[in-house]
């Protein structure tokens, strides 16, 4: 192996990978919501995050609907 590599040399390309990888988005959550998951995430070793992502997935690939009823 070489103690140096000439990257100039190396030709670029594109991620293929990256149309998969996840988009960062802004979301405003309860604080209770956040310790649902914080709380879960302590049970599990799943970091919140992670976990928020899996349960929206689950929704998404379910095609669940929001039970909602307004007074």
């Amino acid at each position: 192996m070489k103690d140096e590599y000439d990257l100039s040399k190396m030709k670029s390309r594109t991620n293929p990978y990256a149309k998969q990888l996840n988009k960062q988005v802004t979301l405003r959550v309860s604080p209770d919501v956040i310790e649902y998951f914080k709380k879960m995430a302590e049970e599990t070793n799943i970091p919140y995050l992670s976990l928020i992502n899996l349960y929206l997935k689950d929704c998404s690939a379910s095609n669940r609907k929001l039970n909602m009823q307004w007074k």
